[in-house]
Order: C-alpha cells, then structure tokens, then sequence
C-alpha cells in the first residue's frame, strides 16, 4: 500500500507520539521511585523482587499482545494499551505497603507489555513504508517521554505536591497524547485469518537477538530504576537532584536516537552496536567510580549516549525477519528485553544484600561488552 508524503509524515508523528507517551509513563513510575520506597517502607532489595514482578507480568503481556497485534492491527492494539496504562498509572501512588505495591506493578507491567509490542510492530510498519531507517528517531521520542517525566515529576516534587496527584496529572497527559495520535497511526497491519493461524518458527537469529536486547536493556533498566536512587543512597543528594541523573540519561538517550539513524545508515547496524556498546560500558564505569553527584550524572548520561541507538536495531531486525508474522518476533525479541528493562534490575537489588550498590554496577557493563562482541552476528542480514 503506497501513502502520500503527507499520511506517510502524520503516521511517524504519530507513532513516535506512541513511544513518547510510553516514556512519559513509565518516567512518571521512575521519578517517583524514591518516595513510593518511603512511603510503603520498601527496601532497595524488597523492591527488586517487586521489579521481578513487574517484568514477568511484562512479559506474559507481550506474548499476548503479538497475537493480538497480528489480529487487530499494531494501531487499535497501541491505543488499547496506552488507555490501560494511563487509568492503572497512579495504582503505585495509592500503595500502603509491599504487598499493595506488587499488585500495582504487576498491572503496570502486563499493560507496559503490550504497549511496547504494538508501538514498536507500528514503528517498523511505518520504517517499512518510509523504506528507510528511522527506527532509532522513534526511540528517540520514548527517552524524550522520559525526559519530559522527570522535569515534570522533579517540579512537583520540588513543590511538594501530593504524590497521587502527580500520577493523576501525568495520566491526563497521556490519555491527550493517545487521542490525538489514534487518528494517523497506519493500520494496514492485520494479517488475515490464515496467517493468523500460523506461529513464525523459532531461529538461531531471533534467539541471539532477543538474548543481545536482553543484554542491553538490562544496562537501560539499571539507568532507570537505579540512576535515581544510586545519587540520593550513595552519594547522598536531595531527591529532586537525583531525578537530574534520570533525565541527563534521557536527554543524552533523546539526542543520540536523533542522529543514530545517519550512522547505523554509514555503517551498518552491526558495527555501529559493537562500538556504541563499548561506550555504554564506559559510561557505566564513569558512574562506578563516581566520587560526585556531577561526576555521576555525566556517568549516566555517556550511558545513554552509548546505549541510545542500540536496541531500535534489533527490533528493526526482528520486524523484518517475517514480516507476515512481524509482531509475534517483536513480541519474542522485545519479550527478552523488556524482562531485562523491567525486572532485570531486580537482580542489582537482590545483590545489595551482599555488595554494593555501585559494585552490582558491574553486572550491566559485562553484558554491554558481551553484546558489544555479539552484535556483528546477530545483525547480519541473512
């Protein structure tokens, strides 16, 4: 199907208003992150577990939504979810304990789930009718989301203002966002009811790739849920300064996604992970060793520099490995990232218990310089 310049421009628009919207969400948990821990009395390895959960109930509603993103279309299945996120967003804000908490999370994460399916399934139908690469520009719009979040959350926080209240305000915005871009997402991918019958086969490809987007975001999923608390616990900053290293990630994360995509063209998607990769690692070292909260947030943001055009590759990649079947393989690749992005980090909270927080750390940027081998191969065409 061929669409005018014009439908081809309100349909990126609008998908990247998809991902910003997820990343404006998601940041409004993330910012928010310190003073939920206060207020149900979690403890950094309490809310690891929590954040496993999360993950998991990510990834089960990943594995639902490429079903049904191959059935409704990536564009209804992106509203759907983005609706749910938005009325379930302010569950953690309302938590009183542990247990109330879990149960938010595990909602949140389901829907995030299907979110991300359907928002990255519109993407690559979108980067498939511009017959070029553009997928690292729509990531692009996710960290801008979170860049938005966390001057957002950090004002209100600053102000003092009720925390359900903050949740309730960013809920709004988010339900604005899915209205006004509903009407331009391209929705000619439906599969018939024979393909729908049909399930893609498993292959070394897809394997690797969903086990590097695992690798990757679970170095994302550190910067996320741990930027924050790593400035205010261990280098003992306010919260509101602390909500400045999540955004330096998102700024950075923002910037770099915008010219990733001029690179990856000069280089292949291959050589540009291997390298972006190893700079990731670095930027993890910087915050390592930090001895100030500056020092830090710069650690953060080469972070984000490094790690911004990395992921969009593999989901390109998974997108196009069949394209009548694109959103079941997004749903595999994007369900071993995303356990990674979600709950992952759970596994620096767990190792708290044992070492530092700072030396957990050192997990993700082992896996960026396994990815960084890796990346070469998995990206190959074929």
């Amino acid at each position: 199907m061929r669409e005018t310049e014009t439908t081809l421009t309100r349909a990126r628009v609008a998908a990247a208003s998809l991902l910003f919207s997820n990343g404006f969400l998601l940041g409004a948990w993330i910012v928010h992150i310190p003073v939920v821990m206060d207020r149900t009395g979690v403890s950094a390895a309490t809310l690891g577990t929590l954040l496993l959960l999360m993950g998991v109930c990510a990834w089960l509603g990943m594995q639902a939504a490429g079903f049904f993103v191959d059935r409704t279309g990536s564009a209804r299945a992106a509203t759907v979810g983005l609706v749910l996120m938005c009325v379930f967003l302010p569950l953690p804000a309302l938590a009183t304990d542990a247990w109330t908490l879990g149960a938010a999370l595990a909602v949140l994460g389901a829907t995030n789930g299907l979110v991300d399916v359907a928002q990255n399934a519109q993407a690559v139908t979108v980067e498939r009718a511009y017959g070029r690469p553009i997928m690292s520009s729509f990531h692009a719009w996710f960290s801008a989301g979170g860049l938005a979040a966390s001057g957002l959350g950090g004002a209100m926080l600053a102000l003092g203002w009720p925390v359900t209240l903050d949740f309730i305000v960013f809920a709004v915005v988010g339900l604005a966002l899915v209205v006004a871009a509903r009407p331009h997402l391209l929705d000619h991918d439906v599969r018939d009811r024979e393909e729908q019958l049909e399930r893609p086969p498993w292959t070394a490809q897809v394997a690797l790739l969903g086990a590097l987007a695992f690798a990757l975001m679970l170095a994302e999923g550190v910067a996320y849920d741990w930027s924050t608390v790593h400035l205010r616990d261990e280098l003992g900053t306010t919260e509101a300064l602390a909500a400045v290293a999540f955004g330096a990630f998102s700024l950075a994360m923002f910037v770099s996604r915008l010219v990733a995509d001029r690179i990856v063209a000069l280089t292949g998607p291959g050589t540009f992970v291997r390298w972006a990769s190893i700079l990731g690692a670095v930027g993890l070292a910087i915050a390592i060793v930090a001895p100030t909260p500056a020092v830090a947030i710069a650690g953060w943001a080469v972070v984000g520099i490094g790690l911004a055009g990395c992921v969009p590759q593999f989901f390109s990649a998974a997108g196009n490995v069949d394209p009548r079947h694109g959103a079941a393989i997004i749903a595999r690749v994007t369900g071993m990232g995303y356990v990674a992005l979600l709950s992952g980090p759970s596994v620096i909270g767990l190792l708290t218990n044992w070492v530092s927080l700072t030396t957990a750390f050192l997990v993700p940027l082992a896996l960026a310089l396994v990815a960084s081998a890796l990346a070469p191969t998995a990206l190959r065409k074929h």
